[in-house]
């Protein structure tokens, strides 16, 4: 039995992918074993070592959470100035009038081919000469600027590439029954492509979360992975930390995709609908109590 994609497999097909199954089985249960191993010879699994996350909330309430909340911090902060803001210049950069579109498409592609990096630390540059800001909240404005920037630029292609992949006859229908540009962009083009560009933006909104950890590395910022630097420097334990510091950043990132999944899912079932043509009688039926009469007698 075949499908519309490709024919069904075989016996000799069955039996292949059944050995490519077992060989991969087999060499990562074999890289696993060599990792398990490397490290137990190294004294990286006893005990003592990955005690401090499993005993007492020192480790916890000391680095760890502290380190998360900052990294949670500017990570929201990026993302609520870079999603409208990213939106206003994707949108900008379609714009009929040269004004407006030339302008935002040399602010899109000038930040969008610096490093992030680079943005933090001409960031921390500018707020140390021309601010009042403190030494120790300069690092937190310097990342959050840099990530603004740079991931705003990536965002406003995205907004750009998702509405440009409608059809065209979405916007002139619109046009064809009055409605402005503003409003066709508005209330026609946007909800529309958003399901569209929730996955694009939400790996953007991933890697925001990443990237605050190149402020802990460069400018002092005391995010979650700078904390573990510290904390490997009390507890001696550098593989453990590194280790619960990585299965906490899965658990945030896997946090937003999934919550990420059920929204677009949830918008798609918003926007299905059966396509059936209702006829007087399903009409009647739908409406309200007192205008079932009122139905009727029109009929």
């Amino acid at each position: 039995m075949s499908s519309l994609l490709y024919d069904a497999q075989g016996p000799r097909a069955k039996r292949r992918n059944v050995l490519f199954t077992a060989v991969f089985v087999a060499a990562l249960a074999a890289l696993v074993w060599w990792v398990y191993t490397s490290l137990d010879d190294k004294g990286q699994l006893e005990w003592s070592l990955w005690k401090p996350f499993f005993t007492g909330t020192e480790a916890w309430s000391t680095y760890i959470w502290p380190g998360l909340q900052n990294t949670l911090k500017a990570a929201a902060l990026a993302m609520v100035i870079a999603l409208p803001l990213g939106a206003v210049l994707g949108i900008a950069r379609l714009s009929d009038h040269v004004w407006i579109r030339v302008p935002a498409s040399v602010v899109v592609e000038f930040f969008r081919a610096i490093p992030v990096l680079v943005l933090m630390i001409f960031g921390v540059a500018l707020y140390a000469k021309y601010t009042n800001i403190s030494s120790d909240d300069r690092p937190l404005y310097a990342v959050v600027t840099g990530l603004v920037l740079y991931n705003a630029a990536v965002l406003a292609e995205i907004v750009r590439a998702g509405i440009l992949a409608l059809p065209k006859g979405q916007a002139e229908a619109a046009v064809a029954i009055g409605l402005r540009k503003n409003q066709v962009m508005r209330l026609v083009l946007l909800p529309q492509s958003v399901t569209a560009m929730l996955p694009a933006i939400v790996s953007q909104l991933v890697v925001i979360v990443k990237d605050t950890a190149l402020g802990g590395a460069v400018l002092t910022f005391p995010e979650l992975l700078s904390s573990a630097n510290t904390m490997i420097g009390y507890y001696g334990n550098t593989i453990a930390s590194f280790t619960v510091v990585a299965v906490i950043f899965i658990a945030v990132n896997f946090s937003l995709t999934s919550f990420a999944s059920w929204l677009e899912g949830r918008l798609r079932r918003g926007k299905k609908s059966t396509g059936a043509v209702l006829g007087a009688d399903a009409v009647a039926e739908l409406a309200a109590p007192g205008d079932h009469e009122d139905l009727q007698k029109a009929n």
